[in-house]
C-alpha cells in the first residue's frame, strides 16, 4: 500500500512539474520600439493569463530568429516578409496572402506557428521631409532614383540592419537603378534616423511605415513604385512544441492579433516615440482599453 501510495504521489508531482513547464513561456523582441512595445504587451498579457513569462526583448532579427529555432525563445511577433527573404531565402514577387502562406509552410519545417498575422503591414519605406520632398518634386522612388542619377546632391540615413540586408540597400538601389556613395550614406541606430532627417543632417532616411514619428516630424513617404518591398504584415509566431504544450495560446494571441493595424502600431509608437510615455504604460493601458487586462 505504502508502494501504492508512493507511486501515486511520483506521478501528482510529475504530472504538476509538466503543467508547471507547459505554463513556462519566452516572450522575445527586437531591438526597436514598435517591437518593444510589443515584447511587453505579450509579456504582460500572458502573466495576467496565468502563464510564468520570462521577457526577453531588445535582440537584434537574426539572433533572435536563432534563439527561437534553438528553443530559447518560444514567442515573438515576426514580419511575414523578414521571414520570406531573409530566413526563407525568396526573392520571389508574391502578393501579402501569399506571403503570409509561403513563409508558414517554409517555417512549419522548422518548427515554427505563424498564428493569424495583424492588419498591421511594417514595411520598410524611404521618407524625406514633406517640404523638401514637394520642392524637389520627389514623390516615388523612381522620382528619387532620377534625382541622384541627376547628381542633385542627396544624403541617407539608414539603419546598419537594412544597409546589409538582402532585402536592403544595395537590392533597392539596383531595382531602382541608381547608386549613392558610401559618403553619402550614415549608418546609425534606427532612432536616430529619425533626428538626422528631421534636424536637417539628411535629406533622406529609412523609416517604418506604422512609425508615429512619421506624421509627428512631417515626413513624406516616398512611393515604392516599382513594388520593390514585400508584405511586412506583423503576426505573433510561436514554437510548435509550445504550441502543443499549450493549446490555449494560439486563440489567445490571435485574439491580441486581431486587434492590432497600421493606425493602432503608429499611435501606439508615438505614445513612445513622440509623447516620451514609458513602453510599459503604453502597453498596460492598450490591454486595459481592449479588457485583456
Amino acid at each position: 500500500m505504502k508502494t501504492l501510495t508512493t507511486a501515486l504521489t511520483s506521478i501528482a508531482l510529475a504530472s504538476s512539474v509538466s503543467l508547471a513547464n507547459a505554463n513556462e513561456i519566452s516572450v522575445g523582441g527586437k531591438n526597436f520600439t514598435e517591437q518593444q512595445i510589443l515584447a511587453t504587451m505579450t509579456t504582460q498579457y500572458l502573466d495576467s493569463l496565468g502563464y510564468d513569462v520570462d521577457s526577453r526583448a531588445g535582440m537584434g532579427s537574426a539572433i533572435l530568429r536563432q534563439a527561437q529555432e534553438n528553443g530559447q525563445i518560444d514567442l515573438y511577433w515576426e514580419y511575414t516578409g523578414t521571414s520570406l527573404i531573409n530566413y526563407n531565402d525568396i526573392s520571389e514577387s508574391l502578393s501579402p496572402e501569399e506571403t503570409y502562406q509561403r513563409v508558414k509552410e517554409l517555417d512549419a519545417e522548422k518548427g515554427l506557428t505563424w498564428l493569424e498575422p495583424s492588419d498591421a503591414n511594417n514595411t520598410y519605406a524611404l521618407a524625406m521631409r514633406e517640404a523638401a520632398a514637394e520642392e524637389r518634386g520627389i514623390e516615388t522612388l523612381s522620382d528619387l532614383a532620377e534625382a541622384v542619377n541627376n547628381e542633385e546632391g542627396l544624403t541617407f540615413a539608414l539603419n546598419a540592419e537594412f544597409y546589409a540586408r538582402e532585402d536592403g540597400w544595395r537590392p533597392l538601389m539596383e531595382a531602382y537603378d541608381f547608386r549613392v556613395g558610401r559618403s553619402e550614406v550614415s549608418r546609425m541606430d534606427t532612432g536616430l534616423v529619425y533626428q538626422a532627417l528631421r534636424d536637417e543632417e539628411v535629406d533622406v532616411g529609412l523609416v517604418f511605415a506604422t512609425d508615429g514619428r512619421i506624421p509627428a516630424f512631417d515626413f513624406y513617404v516616398l512611393e515604392d513604385d516599382q513594388g520593390f518591398f514585400p508584405a511586412y504584415a506583423l503576426a505573433p509566431v510561436v514554437r510548435t512544441e509550445t504550441l502543443e504544450a499549450n493549446p490555449e495560446l494560439a486563440d489567445q494571441m490571435n485574439k491580441l492579433s486581431a486587434l492590432l493595424d497600421d493606425e493602432t502600431m503608429a499611435e501606439l509608437n508615438a505614445s513612445v516615440d513622440v509623447e516620451r510615455e514609458s513602453i510599459e504604460d503604453v502597453s498596460r493601458s492598450f490591454l486595459e482599453e481592449n479588457d485583456l487586462l
